[in-house]
């Protein structure tokens, strides 16, 4: 009986001591993909709203306030943003939660937004002393589980193109892409999406920045039209919260106020507030 209490027992702690291993090394060799996909970019810190053209990985949570020329209110906490992870060598994952969107007025119900995760690959990219410029290529898929009409009728796929270059302290960073129904294309429509930022480094770390962000609608009740944002902003980081060398853990937030510059509008002015915290 006492050989086979010892037994188990000297199983159970190789087992034990073998699982810990195994997780001290899935652990190390994820920090290190990390540390290698971020070295070999440049580092810009992500803009308010256009996609960021390198690879990154932090838990972020936006806030948007949004005015209609009639005074009307809506807040979107969460705003789709969520977890970025890099599981792999130059691939990062988002797990996007779903927002709470809150409309103010009785003729629209508050409820929850949609779920969507995002896949993005970065082929080229080179630091500062490397050319100083980033290329990526993301799919998102966003599904239809907004309750009361806070979100997309039917499940979408969102191909973008993101292509970024720095000149010394400034870069300038641009994306392309679609949101394209899986099903109902002609009641929902397909959106041609054109993002834009200018930043520069100011100091350690603030980036003040200015982007571009426009929409232009194709079938749907919106056909023909364009919606445009001039939005200034500000972002702040990377504030490390460890003094320990090649320790990601960090704060950057910042913010911005998207100013309506199309005939075409759904709201006049929307104030972005976003934070991150890079691991």
């Amino acid at each position: 009986m006492k050989r086979l209490i010892l037994a188990v027992l000297f199983a159970t702690q190789a087992v034990s001591g073998s699982l810990m291993v195994a997780q001290d090394n899935f652990f190390t060799k994820w920090e290190d993909r990390v540390q290698k996909t971020s070295a070999q970019q440049p580092g810009w810190v992500v803009p308010v709203v256009t996609p960021s053209s390198g690879i990154v990985q932090l838990a972020r949570v936006d806030v948007l306030h949004q005015w209609t020329s009639t005074r009307t209110s809506t807040w979107n906490y969460g705003n789709s943003k969520g977890f970025n992870f890099i599981p792999y060598y130059k691939t990062e994952i988002d797990v996007n939660l779903p927002p709470y969107v809150e409309h103010n007025t009785p003729k629209a119900v508050d409820g929850a937004g949609d779920f969507s995760m995002v896949v993005k690959y970065r082929p080229f990219a080179g630091g500062a002393e490397s050319g100083n410029y980033s290329t990526a290529f993301q799919i998102a898929a966003t599904g239809a589980t907004g309750s009361y009409k806070n979100g997309t009728a039917r499940t979408t796929i969102n191909p973008t193109l993101i292509l970024g270059k720095g000149f010394g302290r400034f870069d300038v960073q641009s994306s392309l892409g679609g949101t394209l129904p899986v099903g109902s294309i002609h009641t929902i429509g397909r959106t041609i999406v054109w993002n834009t930022v200018a930043q520069y480094q100011a100091g350690k770390i603030f980036w003040p920045e200015v982007e571009v962000n426009s929409s232009y609608f194709h079938l749907g009740p919106n056909n023909g039209k364009n919606q445009t944002f001039v939005t200034p902003g500000l972002m702040a980081g990377r504030i490390k919260l460890r003094n320990e060398p090649g320790d990601r853990l960090g704060l950057v937030f910042g913010g911005g106020m998207q100013i309506a510059t199309s005939t075409y509008h759904a709201y006049n002015h929307g104030l972005v507030l976003t934070g991150r915290l890079t691991f």
